[in-house]
C-alpha cells in the first residue's frame, strides 16, 4: 500500500527566512510560495535528489501550524507525506485496521493538485502522516 517517501514537512514562523536558509545556504532549489487556504497554511517545496522538503507557514487564524508552532516557536518537524496509489482504498484499508483518519474523512486537494488525507500521530508512532494520490 505505501509508496514512496514524498515529502518531509517542516513547520516554520518565517517562510522567506526558512527559504532563504535552503536556498542561499545549502544551495537548494526552492519553489515559489504558494497560499492553501483551505489547509491553513503557505508553502514552499525544497527539491531535493531523492524527495522534498515541504516548508510550512501559517495562514489565516485557524490554521494548525499556528498551535504547532505555538509548542514548538523555532519549528520542526510536522510531517511526513507518502504516496498510495488509490487513497480511498487505502483509506478505508486503514480504517478497518482502526487507524483514525483526521477531519471528515473525505480526501482534500492537497499542494500538489492531487488527493490527500492525514492519519492521527497517536496511531502513527507520534507521527502525523499523510497520504497522497500518485
Amino acid at each position: 500500500m505505501l509508496g514512496r517517501l514524498n515529502h518531509v514537512a517542516i513547520a516554520v514562523p518565517d517562510l522567506e527566512a526558512a527559504s532563504a536558509i535552503y536556498r542561499d545556504t545549502l544551495g537548494a532549489d526552492v519553489s515559489a510560495p504558494q497560499v492553501l487556504p483551505e489547509h491553513g497554511v503557505t508553502v514552499v517545496f525544497v527539491n531535493v535528489a531523492n524527495t522534498k522538503i515541504e516548508l510550512l507557514e501559517p495562514f489565516g487564524e485557524s490554521s494548525p501550524i499556528a498551535s504547532f508552532l505555538e509548542k514548538n516557536p523555532s519549528g520542526g518537524m510536522h510531517h511526513l507525506c507518502y504516496e498510495v496509489d488509490d487513497i480511498l482504498a487505502a483509506r478505508d484499508r486503514l480504517t478497518a485496521a482502526g487507524a483514525r483518519v483526521l477531519g471528515d474523512g473525505e480526501p482534500k486537494t492537497g499542494a500538489h493538485g492531487k488527493p490527500v488525507l492525514f492519519l492521527h500521530p497517536k496511531d502513527f508512532t507520534g507521527t502525523l502522516v499523510e497520504l497522497e494520490q500518485a
